[in-house]
């Protein structure tokens, strides 16, 4: 047999073996919605064993990996989960196997950051999730913003966001709200108007559109909590001046602390309660408010991003 033929059907027998390995991979994967233990969905644990296994597959097999972290995620968050055990080995076996699939550092870290039943809880996982993404893509600026955002948004450490952000303004083509962000953190870190720089920056450099309606729903809830902190003040400033409680807004424009009534994002007046508080009339329009929910309300789950 000449070595060429001999080559070929060699190559022939390794394709049909890797596919029948393949195989037999999904269908051990598939066992999540079968509902296996969670020690059977990660079918093997350690970065460099997956690695081996591939046999030089590397990206199809981070790619698996990436749909399979994604599924978990979404099936915990639709049931309300308060633990995802499994969550920070999918997406760091990921990105091991493909250390430039950048997507699975930034969507990760958002499904790592957040306290359940919105996110893992695990703030110092994204943390390192999204240095991991940097030291192997040191030119993505967004990286850089995932990064300062964890440290401001989730662990409330502006000196480490102030960091994070100055190195991403930096990099090459980065959004020039960086270099705003890093001065701000610097000084009033807390208010509303940073977040809001933040959450803009986020819906002008993405171009994905449930990144894009995710950060609209944030702007709107800041947007309320300022409405609703205003009116709160208004209402101090009309008891102090009249001496009695506001029976309703309008007696704020007839005092002159307004000048009409205020209505929410979603065009819907504020309403003044019975007992003095400020509420949005259809809350579940308006998801992530802190202020101007009913007594009692629970905010629905957030939406899931998918890859």
């Amino acid at each position: 047999m000449r070595p060429s033929r001999k080559l070929t059907i060699t190559g022939l027998a390794l394709l049909v073996a890797l596919l029948a390995a393949s195989s037999a991979t999904r269908a051990r994967v598939d066992q999540l919605r079968a509902g296996a233990s969670l020690e059977e969905i990660l079918y093997l644990s350690s970065p460099k064993v997956v690695k081996r296994v591939s046999l030089g597959y590397d990206g199809l097999a981070a790619d698996i990996y990436w749909t399979r972290a994604v599924q978990y995620f979404g099936g915990k968050h639709h049931t309300g989960a308060t633990q995802y055990r499994l969550l920070a080995p999918l997406l760091e076996i990921t990105t091991y196997l493909d250390p430039h699939l950048t997507v699975a550092y930034e969507f990760g870290a958002n499904f790592l950051s957040p306290a359940p039943p919105n996110g893992a809880g695990m703030p110092d996982r994204a943390v390192r999730l999204v240095e991991h993404g940097i030291e192997n893509n040191p030119d993505d600026w967004k990286l850089y913003y995932e990064l300062g955002f964890i440290y401001y948004w989730e662990l409330h450490d502006y000196k480490q966001a102030a960091e994070a952000f100055e190195r991403g303004s930096q990099r090459p083509g980065a959004h020039p709200f960086l270099k705003v962000l890093a001065a701000k953190m610097a000084q009033n870190a807390g208010e509303i108007e940073t977040a809001r720089m933040l959450w803009i920056t986020t819906f002008e450099s993405s171009h994905d559109q449930q990144v894009r309606e995710n950060a609209a729903a944030h702007l709107r809830a800041l947007q309320v909590d300022q409405d609703v902190t205003d009116l709160e003040n208004a209402l101090q400033q009309y008891r102090q001046k009249t001496g009695r409680a506001a029976e309703s807004l309008r007696d704020l424009i007839v005092a002159g602390l307004l000048r009409e009534l205020p209505v929410d994002p979603t065009g819907r007046p504020y309403r003044l309660t019975a007992d003095g508080r400020i509420e949005v009339r259809e809350p579940d329009d308006l998801p992530f408010i802190n202020k101007g929910t009913p007594l009692g309300y629970q905010q629905p789950l957030a939406p899931v991003l998918k890859p």
